[in-house]
C-alpha cells in the first residue's frame, strides 16, 4: 500500500523514519531495544501474576504496583513492535488514524504512569505517617476511585490531541522523524496555525510533571519528617527502606523525561538521534527496571520468584 496523495485533508499514511542519521544502526540497535522489551514484558506480567495469585498480597502498596505494570506493559507495547518493525523490516508506513490512536495511547499511558506514582507515594505517606488509619483510609473503594481518577485525567486530557491533528492539512510531506507517533513530531509536520497543539503540548506536560513531581515532594518531607521523630534507628531504617523501590520508580520515571527537558532548552543544536534516543530510553528504561526494583527490594515479591523458580527447579 502507498502512501496517499498528502494534497487531501491528511495523508492516508506516516512514514516513521526510525532515528534519523543512524538508519544505518537500526539493526544493531534493535538487539538491546528487543532485550529491554522482552525484560518489561516477562517482569510486569510476572509481578501481575504474583499480586493475582496471592491473595496476602491485594494490599494498597500491591494493587497500586499492579496498575503500574499494567500501564508500563502498554506503554511498551504501544511503541516497541512497531519500531522493531521499523528497524527489521524497514516496515515504516503506519497508518494515519493509527498513528493517533498509537500517539492517544502513549501520552495518555504516561499521565496515567504520572498519577500513579503519585498515589504510590500517598500510599506511603499513609503507612509511616498514619499507620494506625492505614486501612481505614486506603480502602478498597478509595483505591478504586484513585484509579478511575487517574484515567478520566489523562483521557479528558489527551481526548482534543487526534481531533485538533485530524483537522490539519499536511503540507510538508508524510515522513516523521521519529520512531513512533508522537504529537510534536506530527504538528511539524501540519500547515496551518499550530499554535494551540503547540502550547496546549507544552502546558499539559509541565502541569503533569510539576503538579505530580510536587505532590511526590511534598509526601516525602512528611515522610522523612516522620522517619526522623521515630525512636531507634532501625526503625528508622525499617520504615524508610519500605519508600526505596517506590523512590527507585519515581526517579527511573521522571529523570529521563528532566534531562530530555532539559536537552531541548540546553542543546537544541544537537543532532535530531540525541533527542530521540532519550525519548526511547524514556518509554523502555520504567518498564524494564521497575519490575527489577520492586522484586528485589519487595520481600514478599522476592520470595514468591524464588519460590516459582524453586518449583520449577524440582
Amino acid at each position: 500500500m502507498s502512501v496517499s496523495n498528502i494534497t487531501s485533508t491528511h495523508p492516508g499514511a506516516f512514514l516513521l523514519i526510525g532515528i534519523p542519521g543512524l538508519e544505518h544502526l537500526h539493526i544493531w540497535m534493535s538487539i538491546p531495544f528487543c532485550f529491554a522489551y522482552t525484560l518489561a514484558l516477562l517482569g510486569n506480567c510476572t509481578l501481575l501474576f504474583i499480586i493475582q495469585a496471592d491473595a496476602a498480597l491485594h494490599e494498597p502498596m500491591y494493587l497500586f504496583l499492579a496498575m503500574l505494570a499494567t500501564i508500563d506493559l502498554v506503554l511498551s507495547s504501544t511503541t516497541l513492535p512497531k519500531m522493531l518493525a521499523i528497524f527489521w523490516f524497514r516496515d515504516q508506513e503506519i497508518n494515519f488514524y493509527c498513528c493517533l490512536v498509537q500517539m492517544f495511547f502513549l501520552h495518555s499511558f504516561s499521565i496515567m504512569e504520572s498519577a500513579v506514582l503519585l498515589a504510590m507515594a500517598f500510599d506511603r505517606y499513609v503507612a509511616i505517617c498514619k499507620p494506625l488509619h492505614y486501612t481505614t483510609i486506603l480502602t478498597k473503594p478509595l483505591i478504586i476511585k484513585i484509579g478511575m481518577a487517574a484515567v478520566t485525567r489523562a483521557v479528558t486530557l489527551m481526548t482534543p490531541l487526534p481531533f485538533l491533528l485530524r483537522r490539519f492539512h499536511y503540507c510538508r510531506g508524510p515522513e516523521i522523524a521519529h520512531c513512533y507517533c508522537e504529537h510534536m513530531a506530527v504538528v511539524r509536520l501540519a500547515c496551518g496555525d499550530t499554535r494551540f497543539n503547540n502550547v496546549y503540548g507544552i502546558v499539559v506536560a509541565m502541569f503533569i510533571v510539576v503538579l505530580d513531581l510536587l505532590f511526590v515532594i511534598l509526601s516525602y518531607i512528611f515522610i522523612l519528617r516522620a522517619v526522623l521523630q521515630l525512636a531507634s534507628q532501625e526503625a528508622r531504617y525499617k520504615a524508610f527502606g519500605t519508600c526505596v523501590s517506590h523512590i527507585g520508580a519515581i526517579l527511573s520515571t521522571y529523570t529521563p523525561v528532566v534531562i530530555s527537558s532539559v536537552m531541548h532548552r540546553v542543546a537544541r543544536r544537537a543532532a535530531p538521534h540525541v533527542h530521540i534516543l532519550l525519548a526511547v530510553f524514556y518509554l523502555l528504561f520504567p518498564p524494564m527496571i521497575n519490575p527489577i526494583i520492586y522484586g528485589v527490594k519487595t520481600k514478599q515479591i522476592r520470595d514468591h520468584v524464588l519460590s516459582l523458580f524453586q518449583r520449577k527447579g524440582v
